[in-house]
């Protein structure tokens, strides 16, 4: 029996792969993403305009005024119907020749890269960017959410007002409203802590509630109490029992439409002139407004226990007291908590709110003359 071939040992120094075969290294993916997908493309097409104009001015001896006119009506398929331009010569029609087919590539990939960019949403990214940084940007202005039929007749007096303004919206057809009106609009869900993170809750003068349903402003301002202690909260209520959920809540200020409405309506039968008088002062350069004094009897100065008549605001300042209210804490049952038409003899303290009127210049002197004594509009209690 002949012997059996014996198996050829391996080398030694070697070893046998069984079955293992080594994989090709796939390419690293990059790891930082491409933000201008256009700048390609733009930059193919900058770079052939001006090559052709610069091989036209060495091979034709043309200045660069001819020479990238040459290059716009090659590119544009105008021709060379221009009288003025020269004859080329043959180094002349090669750069043509050349230009002509480079040029149809590559502005031919230049519209289809902007064209899948724009089905693609990038310039929609875009804008949304620059709405965020202007977000970012805004300052002392108010969170109105909601743009219902409240919401535009708010928003229409503070625009009057000059008053910033962010509306916060989820219905599209609203948002296309406020859109017209030139108001910046926030698409998301105001009952969110991010997006009154994004609206600016903690740089925004005021925040009004302005939803249809009581429950939706209720969540907001929750949510505004929550991140925001110090800011004020003005919501909408259809009920007695909304408006006072709605204070338990945190919120500054509860109005019921129907029920302002119906105030109106009743003063309207009964003070026509009066009611007529505050719709005209709404109108004119005349304001009125509102200034909270500190708490803290040090900031207050020299305003602290002097009366109205030995301060002279209406001399040094041109603005009117209206009324003084009297804070929580030293509020009692002999004392009035509001005082229309203050006297000379009324005395300034702290926690005090003055309700004055006046012209803008007249209650900027106003705020200038209280200085540290004035409390921030933000941080105005109820």
């Amino acid at each position: 029996m002949p012997p059996l071939p014996s198996a050829s040992k391996p080398k030694p120094g070697r070893r046998r792969r069984f079955g293992l075969k080594r994989r090709p290294s796939l390419p690293k993916p990059s790891s930082r993403p491409n933000r201008h997908p256009w700048r390609r493309p733009f930059v193919a097409l900058v770079a052939i305009i001006n090559l052709a104009a610069l091989a036209y001015r060495y091979s034709e001896g043309w200045d660069w005024g001819n020479a990238y006119w040459m290059v716009v009506i090659t590119l544009s398929t105008m021709g060379f119907s221009d009288t003025n331009t020269k004859a080329l010569t043959a180094q002349g029609r090669v750069i043509t020749t050349l230009l002509i087919v480079g040029g149809l590539v590559v502005v031919q990939l230049t519209i289809q890269g902007f064209l899948a960019l724009n089905e693609s949403g990038y310039f929609r990214l875009l804008g949304e960017r620059r709405f965020r940084r202007r977000l970012q940007r805004m300052h002392n202005h108010v969170i109105l959410c909601g743009y219902g039929r409240i919401g535009r007749e708010i928003a229409e007096q503070l625009d009057r007002e000059g008053v910033p303004l962010l509306v916060v919206e989820t219905d599209p057809e609203s948002r296309a409203a406020a859109e017209e009106r030139g108001l910046p609009v926030l698409m998301a869900d105001a009952t969110l802590d991010e997006t009154l993170r994004e609206a600016g809750i903690h740089r925004c003068r005021a925040l009004v509630a302005a939803l249809t349903s009581n429950a939706a402003n209720l969540y907001v301002v929750l949510s505004a109490r929550g991140l925001a202690p110090g800011c004020r909260l003005i919501s909408r209520a259809d009920s007695e029992e909304g408006e006072r959920k709605l204070r338990q809540a945190g919120a500054n200020q509860v109005v019921s439409p129907y029920v302002a409405g119906g105030r109106i309506m009743a003063a309207t039968a009964l003070r026509p002139l009066a009611v007529n008088f505050i719709e005209l002062l709404s109108g004119s350069d005349c304001e009125v407004d509102e200034f909270q004094l500190s708490d803290d009897p040090r900031l207050l100065g020299e305003l602290n226990g002097s009366t109205l008549a030995e301060l002279e605001l209406r001399r040094r300042t041109g603005a009117l007291v209206l009324a003084v209210r009297e804070p929580d804490l030293q509020q009692s049952r002999s004392e009035p908590r509001l005082i229309a038409n203050p006297g000379g003899d009324v005395r300034l303290g702290p926690g005090q709110l003055l309700v004055v009127l006046g012209s803008q210049s007249q209650l900027a002197s106003f705020a200038d003359l209280l200085g540290a004594a004035l409390v921030d509009v933000a941080e105005m209690p109820a």
